[in-house]
């Protein structure tokens, strides 16, 4: 018999909760919310130019 691993929340790595997945509460929800709002992910790519006239 194997046992499914215990998916935990990104966030804090408790168990998630069926209701809040992937996270394990609306706090934890929230809370990545906030890092996207601010900015704090972000996708790899090429650099922007600063001044486009050079």
């Amino acid at each position: 018999m194997t046992v499914a691993p215990i998916k935990r929340c990104p966030i804090c790595a408790k168990p998630r909760s069926e209701a809040h997945s992937p996270f394990c509460s609306n706090r934890c929800r929230d809370r990545d919310l906030v890092r996207w709002l601010d900015g704090g992910y972000a996708l790899p790519g090429r650099p922007v130019d600063e001044d486009p006239e050079d």
